[in-house]
């Protein structure tokens, strides 16, 4: 279901409403979601953090924005980053995936899992997985990147053990 405005533009509009009508926030918030066809906020909230996806999140980054990413182990950081990268690879841009984890192949079948059968987009995804790997490392190899080149660097905290 397409909402009828952006989420934070349905959090203004119960705001206005709470403060004209005197209402607490989360009964207006909760009137907002029934005319968007949700019996309450929180289901509405939850189908918004479900519809995102990485390529809303590419949509939102600028040339040189840094996304970082954090969770435990197994909340799928890795799937997500691969994602992005793919998405990127869609948009016609350059993507780079930095890993001291995981080998070529391995890597390979990740995205593969994640792509289309036949698109063959994996094999438009940088992998570098070189021990040599660390930020002066990244840096060099990015100097020459294209304007809107994505990288995502897997497993980072392996990095500061150097």
């Amino acid at each position: 279901m397409k909402l009828s405005a952006p989420i934070y533009q349905l959090k203004r509009r119960a705001k206005l409403l709470a403060r004209n009508e005197n209402v607490p926030l989360h009964t207006a918030l909760d009137r907002i979601a029934r005319d968007e066809g949700f019996s309450g906020w929180s289901l509405l909230s939850a189908r918004v953090a479900m519809g995102a996806t990485a390529s809303d999140m590419l949509s939102r980054l600028s040339d040189g924005d840094l996304l970082l990413l954090g969770a435990r182990p197994g909340h799928g950081k890795t799937l997500l980053g691969l994602q992005l990268l793919l998405d990127a690879i869609r948009d016609g841009r350059k993507a780079v995936f930095y890993t001291l984890e995981y080998t070529d192949q391995q890597t390979r079948e990740r995205i593969r899992s994640l792509e289309d059968k036949m698109s063959g987009l994996a094999d438009a995804l940088e992998i570098v997985t070189s021990d040599d790997i660390c930020a002066d490392f990244i840096t060099d190899h990015l100097v020459g990147a294209a304007r809107g080149t994505v990288a995502v660097i897997d497993y980072l905290q392996i990095l500061d053990q150097r």
